[in-house]
């Protein structure tokens, strides 16, 4: 439900979520002929950083910090980036995953967004999920970086690659059901 001071507005639905870029990677698919085993990087160690993203796909617009823990504080910094990105006079719906410290309790929502959580076990209705896709098979995969420093250098220069081809951003996470409407 839309609190009042959003009536008449201009309403964009943005998707959030964040993704653990660092060390102790995921394995990757990799082309090799058929029969062979390629070699690939691994790191053992554990560092890692959080990548917090969200995106208007309607707009091909996205809000993302790199934060070194994904809790209530963290959110509540991502919250104040994402209402910069927000279009002047629009109000924003943001859908997200229900993480524990994605729950209104604490977070100081900005007035121009409105919390919408997915239901539980649904991934799929959240398009971020296909960022974190695409930015592991092209950017984020295959590394082992020096230091903490080094993967949150990865994760900006990912992000603002992604951010500098809108018309990619777009197709990766634009949705027919999820489109900018006015009242």
């Amino acid at each position: 439900m839309l609190p009042e001071h959003a009536v008449g507005k201009a309403v964009e639905i943005w998707f959030q979520d964040e993704a653990r870029v660092g060390q102790q990677g995921t394995l990757t698919r990799r082309w090799a002929h058929r029969g062979t085993r390629p070699r690939a990087p691994r790191d053992r160690r554990y560092a890692f950083a959080y990548l917090f993203s969200a995106v208007c796909p309607e707009r091909a617009t996205g809000a993302a910090l790199v934060l070194p823990c994904a809790n209530k504080a963290a959110m509540r910094l991502h919250l104040k980036e994402i209402s910069r990105e927000i279009a002047p006079g629009a109000h924003a719906v943001l859908v997200l995953d229900g993480a524990g410290w994605h729950g209104p309790a604490g977070l100081n929502v900005p007035d121009n967004l409105t919390l919408l959580p997915l239901p539980p076990y649904s991934p799929e209705l959240n398009p971020v999920e296909n960022v974190w896709q695409y930015l592991r098979q092209n950017q984020l995969s295959l590394r082992v970086w020096k230091d903490y420093d080094a993967i949150v250098e990865t994760c900006c220069q990912a992000w603002n690659a992604l951010m500098n081809t809108p018309e990619r951003l777009g197709s990766i996470t634009r949705r027919s059901w999820a489109k900018t409407v006015s009242q």
